[in-house]
């Protein structure tokens, strides 16, 4: 079979086509580039009407096929900006009326994941997708593609071209950002990482305001690059650690950049896991993905009727079905006094005064400039173990701390003997951890990585909760409602058909409606947005 695909979400306009066999016959696109400001919904609309006539006659040209011998059309169904979208759909229709051939939508982000596979053979990566409108960790547990982390505001590519038009470095700014940010030095810049997800906007607004100040453009793109970069790795290596995947692979347009490419890579090999990137043509938005996920989709599920063709603007990751995916994994070999390898620290048998105990050990991390490195590590020490010994006050079981390290960023602390939650869930147990959270939310302590892994039930089978390495002081809704968002996306993982059972008897649990709505508010706000 032969798909032809057309991909026009934001910028770019592409044209594929593929065979069933994973060979790819053709590749056309034009890119827009807008004279000043960011991309205007209406312009990339009218890019896409301008070039798709071209670029389907140039592919069918370049593959040396004829018309006829297509045998599908797909197209980009979203997530996107919707002007764009109805032009590629209507499109999309129009080539498959005119050649009475089947069609087919699909999701975008899926696209990206699903070409990458196939350009380097990763079988069941977490893949790191970022791009102007896309920051997101995806990886597969139960059936579908989850989003274990995304960003809370904008998209990576969008902040690095937002800092390049705000201080005339032009559009796009990621290129220039990465060629300035060799000769710079590091100046002090927000760090934002809560849970599974990490923000950007903060991040920009204090670059702008170093630029304003006159700090040298060098260190304030080499510092933006680093904390940005680092903030995506490090959720990466978290989502690496939850899944115990073997693999992690880089798509998306800011693949392009070395330095985040340099990170990945070495973030992975400390974890003993393969670093897979696509090759660079196929890593920006292109109509191959297109074309190669529709043959995917069509094998599974069959053709749309055209009634089911209209475009998603919203289109989420995890809202499709993927059943052709191996989920075979390889867990990483431990030594003999290693608990466990997570992704901010090691796990570590110890004793005090003859008792068990564990050793809490904050390991450099090398895919992080040491002065990012030592900060995060240093701070996130000192709050754990202050926030240890006020969640007991709050009501709240947690290890008890016998000491802390601060020149070696680790702590000892009591070992617990139990069951992890995640091994055991149900509604009556989700409720009771629903319960405990608005304790610790009541105190205004907020967890910042309330996962399945990180709350276990003793020998008495009461709820303790470990990890606080996250955690941090808030009374606003929004970051209380982020922590609890945490969890849901924890209980997808395990099982995402009674993780909305769960979640719901978690909220019951919980007893704050106002924090509880938040958490569709952060869920809907500019998720897959350009």
């Amino acid at each position: 079979m032969i798909c032809l695909g057309i991909e026009g979400t934001a910028e770019k306009t592409g044209v594929g086509i593929v065979d069933s066999e994973g060979n790819i016959l053709a590749m056309a696109g034009k890119q827009l580039y807008p004279e000043e400001g960011g991309i205007h919904p209406r312009l990339a609309a009218e890019h896409h009407a301008k070039w798709i006539p071209e670029l389907i006659p140039q592919a069918i040209d370049e593959s040396g096929l004829s018309y006829s011998d297509i045998d599908l059309i797909s197209f980009s169904q979203g997530p996107g900006l919707g002007p764009a979208l109805r032009i590629v759909a209507t499109s999309a229709r129009s080539l498959a009326l005119s050649l009475n051939k089947p069609i087919i939508g699909v999701n975008h982000c899926i696209g990206h994941v699903e070409v990458g596979k196939l350009d380097t053979g990763a079988v069941n990566p977490v893949s790191l997708y970022v791009s102007g409108g896309n920051s997101q960790v995806i990886a597969y547990e139960s059936g579908r593609y989850r989003i274990f982390g995304e960003t809370l505001d904008i998209a990576i590519g969008n902040c690095l071209d937002h800092f390049g038009r705000e201080t005339g470095l032009g559009h796009p700014g990621g290129p220039v950002i990465e060629k300035l940010a060799k000769q710079g030095s590091y100046i002090d810049l927000p760090y934002v990482v809560k849970g599974m997800d990490f923000s950007f906007s903060g991040l920009l607004s204090a670059a702008l305001r170093e630029a304003e100040k006159g700090t040298p453009m060098e260190d304030i793109c080499f510092s933006l690059q680093e904390t940005a970069f680092a903030m995506l790795v490090e959720v990466t290596e978290r989502a690496l650690s939850h899944t115990q995947k073997d693999e992690v692979m880089l798509c998306g347009g800011v693949s392009a950049n070395s330095r985040l490419r340099e990170m990945l890579r070495t973030m992975s090999e400390e974890h003993g896991a393969k670093f897979y990137m696509p090759e660079m043509k196929l890593c920006g938005d292109n109509g191959v993905m297109i074309a190669w996920l529709g043959l995917l989709m069509c094998k599974q599920f069959g053709p749309m009727d055209l009634s089911q063709t209209g475009i998603i603007q919203k289109f989420r990751t995890d809202e499709v079905d993927i059943p052709w995916i191996d989920n075979t994994k390889s867990y990483l070999k431990l030594s003999d006094d290693l608990i466990a390898k997570g992704a901010e620290s090691n796990i570590v048998k110890s004793s005090y005064f003859g008792e068990k105990a564990v050793l809490k050990d904050r390991i450099v991390k090398n895919y992080r400039i040491p002065e990012i490195d030592n900060k995060i590590r240093k701070a996130r020490t000192k709050e754990e173990a202050k926030l240890l010994s006020d969640a007991k006050r709050a009501g709240v079981r947690t290890p008890v701390l016998y000491d802390i390290d601060l020149e070696n960023k680790s702590i000892l602390m009591e070992e617990i003997e139990g069951t992890m939650v995640k091994d055991v869930i149900d509604e009556d147990l989700s409720f009771r951890i629903g319960q405990e959270i608005s304790k610790l939310h009541d105190s205004n302590i907020i967890h910042g990585d309330i996962t399945s892994s990180n709350i276990m039930i003793n020998g008495k089978g009461q709820l303790v909760f470990i990890d606080f390495g996250l955690g941090r002081y808030s009374d606003l809704d929004e970051d209380k409602a982020v922590d609890l968002l945490v969890l849901k996306k924890s209980l997808q993982s395990i099982d995402y058909k009674l993780a909305l059972k769960y979640f719901a008897a978690v909220l019951k649990g919980y007893g704050n409606d106002r924090v509880a709505n938040k958490i569709s508010d952060i869920e809907s706000r500019g998720r897959y947005t350009h």
